[in-house]
């Protein structure tokens, strides 16, 4: 269990110490950039990044990959040998700065773009004072949100060229490399440029904010969704907008009315508008391109705006050659075709003028054999899975529906989806459920719903599908109380990691719902009058001369008696097991057991057989790793998921089956450990402090870590 202790551990103290947060990032590979830069100016030379090399591993592995046509001729030049005067940013950052290259991340770089219409935020991702003249060490960094956590990325500036131009994203100047060098780090948190092979602006948004992304086909658009934009924007939230094409011909074509398909536009406003004693839903959209403008009803200087009272035009500012235009609510809806808003969590937002989301992110696995489970339509498994409660107490104010309750946005994300392409790896089908929790254990989060409580009774609600993306989102209105959020792939049986992101517009409790590790194993006391007569002629014929029974000759015994058995599978008993339980039951040292020892060990078997067979529920004569976290409750020991997954590890099989006998010696072994523990917890305080030198080898406590 040391490498999950580990995790556990370097988790509590990344939370606890704010690691990975906006204020205390993480250096991405362990690189210093300050240092990193320091050391090469004080040497003279330009760095060169041993992790993401100039070679063919960071270009691709099939379409760029070594031996394809499509690399032919490249060649890593730094901007420096590319023109007489290369700058990092002129003038600002704009879309010009971003035009696309040889690879299908047009997802990326519509992100990217919309970074320069928020210089906060532009400023966050790349940060300023970098240059080509003053400290120029061939090193530049870039601030990404990775699973979870800010990551601060060096990169060097030798980029991937052909015939002496960039071979992907570049400036329309061709001397500005910001977003080149970008593109680069993004790739490198990927494990390459190939990586970045479509996608969706989406993904981008989240990992240059930090935030939780939603999108809506604005043909199916809810009623309340312009009330929902206004909130957003109170928010502090980025919404963008655009016109879906169907063709890749219709790119950057302009309608009649100077809207733009297949564009990424900005809302910057929902408002509304008092015409002919009637009241207009209005939105404020910007074109980056900051000239070509909607011409339509309400666009600038329209005659829509003669009926509007003079303070309102000026509260609204409705006319500026900039590109940022007024239009109706229901022409938006009609023109445009999706709408995606992204959330921003906290301490992204500088401005006290804005609300802000309550905020909750956890990390699970989904573990082969333990907490695997699959959806609600595998319920032999689906319990298994990681469980999360959020406890909502106050309703939201001036709700979007006009409905009392809790807004609630769940994200659901996969880790480093980009990353497992190269060993063709697809992404796991993802969703989740919700469930009301039930009145016994209101209150509670060191608790894990077993199928007694979730398969008696339906979720509240779930995410709208399960599907292949990297995130499932959705937004909830439930009434205030206590919910466990499930989340799982599709099918049992998966592995992966995931992040689950819990947005509220109130304060909410939000937490992980897992039992405490934890044992109660009662010992019944033997004496000598209290064991059957037959039983100690039995005891006396298989123990021999000697009236003890060694580990050999527990062995011996132990698979004799079950090899009778046609109920239960074996292989037989270890001998490691059969040591275990004699330094778990030999009460006088002397490394055998007696009469009365022999016959605890028989009861304390006949028990935990009782409990197998009633666990063995398609009565194969093996328990499903699955089935073992209720089977252990039963005999007394109270298991996380990280104790299962390491008991499924150590005793499961190929096919994730327990037998008998392993199940044995897993019961034998947490035994040993919990008496071991409580032996050396003298103050009974949940906490050991173990010094080899202050434990004398005859001692019960150093018997037992000899036998672990």
């Amino acid at each position: 269990m040391a490498n999950t202790a580990a995790e556990l551990a370097r988790r509590k103290a990344r939370h606890e110490d704010g690691i990975g947060s906006r204020s205390n990032v993480v250096p991405f590979k362990q690189q210093d950039f300050e240092q990193l830069r320091r050391d090469c100016l004080q040497s003279g030379s330009l760095f060169c990044d041993p992790t993401f090399p100039a070679g063919w591993n960071s270009l691709g592995y099939n379409q760029l990959g070594r031996y394809s046509s499509k690399t032919i001729g490249v060649e890593w030049k730094r901007p420096t040998e590319l023109c007489s005067d290369p700058q990092f940013i002129i003038d600002g950052a704009n879309r010009t700065d971003i035009c696309q290259g040889a690879l299908g991340d047009c997802w990326l770089l519509a992100a990217i773009a919309s970074l320069t219409l928020d210089p906060q935020i532009l400023n966050r991702v790349v940060p300023p004072g970098q240059s080509f003249t003053s400290h120029y060490a061939g090193i530049f960094h870039f601030q990404l949100w990775q699973y979870g956590e800010w990551v601060d990325v060096v990169v060097d500036d030798r980029l991937p060229t052909r015939d002496g131009k960039l071979l992907f994203v570049h400036s329309a100047e061709g001397a500005e490399f910001w977003s080149a060098l970008l593109e680069k780090a993004y790739a490198k948190v990927n494990s390459s440029y190939e990586a970045l092979t479509g996608g969706s602006s989406i993904e981008g948004f989240e990992d240059f904010t930090g935030g939780i992304a939603e999108s809506y086909d604005l043909k199916e658009a809810p009623p309340f969704l312009f009330n929902l934009m206004r909130k957003a924007l109170k928010l502090g939230s980025l919404l963008g907008c655009s016109i879906d094409i169907s063709s890749s011909c219709e790119t950057e074509a302009i309608t009649s009315q100077k809207l733009v398909k297949g564009h990424a536009y900005s809302i910057t406003g929902a408002e509304q508008v008092h015409h002919f004693g009637s009241t207009v839903e209005l939105v404020r959209i910007r074109n980056p391109w900051g000239q070509v403008e909607w011409t339509g009803a309400w666009s600038d200087n329209s005659k829509e705006w003669d009926r509007v009272q003079p303070e309102e035009k000026r509260k609204l500012d409705h006319s500026a050659e900039d590109g940022e235009f007024w239009m109706s609510y229901t022409d938006f809806l009609r023109q445009f075709s999706r709408l995606e808003i992204c959330n921003l969590t906290p301490d992204t937002l500088t401005s006290n003028r804005v609300h802000r989301w309550n905020y909750s992110e956890f990390e699970g696995m989904w573990r082969v054999g333990s907490t695997g489970g699959g959806c609600r339509n595998y319920p032999a498994t689906f319990c298994s899975n990681p469980q999360f409660l959020i406890r909502l107490e106050d309703v939201d104010d001036d709700p979007e529906d006009g409905e009392d309750g809790c807004t609630v946005l769940i994200g659901l994300m996969q880790k480093d989806a980009r990353k497992e392409r190269e060993f063709g790896r697809d992404l796991n089908t993802i969703g989740f459920d919700i469930y009301d929790v039930p009145d016994q254990v209101k209150g509670l989060t060191n608790v894990h719903l077993g199928p007694d409580v979730l398969l008696k009774r339906t979720s509240v609600a779930r995410s709208r599908t399960f599907i292949n993306l990297r995130e499932v989102c959705d937004r909830f209105k439930l009434p205030p109380g206590e919910y466990v959020i499930i989340p799982s792939t599709f099918e049992p049986h998966r592995k992966g990691s995931f992040v689950l992101r819990v947005f509220t517009e109130k304060q909410a409790l939000a937490s992980p719902m897992e039992e405490e590790v934890d044992a109660d194993i009662s010992e019944p006391e033997v004496r000598h009058d209290d064991v059957d007569p037959h039983f100690k002629r039995l005891f006396l014929r298989i123990s021999g001369n000697d009236s003890a029974i060694s580990a050999f000759e527990l062995q011996q015994i132990l698979d004799k008696v079950i090899t009778q058995r046609s109920d239960v599978k074996t292989d037989g008993f270890s001998l490691q097991t059969c040591r275990n339980i004699i330094s778990l039951l030999d009460t006088d040292g002397n490394g055998t057991l007696g009469l009365l020892e022999f016959h605890a060990l028989w009861m304390k078997i006949q028990r935990y057989l009782e409990i197998f067979k009633s666990h063995d529920l398609d009565s194969s004569g093996t328990m499903s790793s699955h089935e073992m976290r209720a089977a252990l409750a039963e005999a007394g020991f109270q298991v996380n998921s990280s104790v299962v997954q390491e008991i499924v590890s150590r005793y499961a099989d190929e096919t994730y089956a327990i037998d008998f006998d392993c199940y044995i010696g897993c019961l034998i072994r947490l035994e040993m450990l919990f008496k071991m523990f409580r032996t050396l917890d003298k103050k009974n305080q949940g906490l050991i402090q173990l010094d080899l030198q202050q434990v004398k080898p005859s001692e019960p406590p150093f018997r037992l870590l000899l036998s672990y």
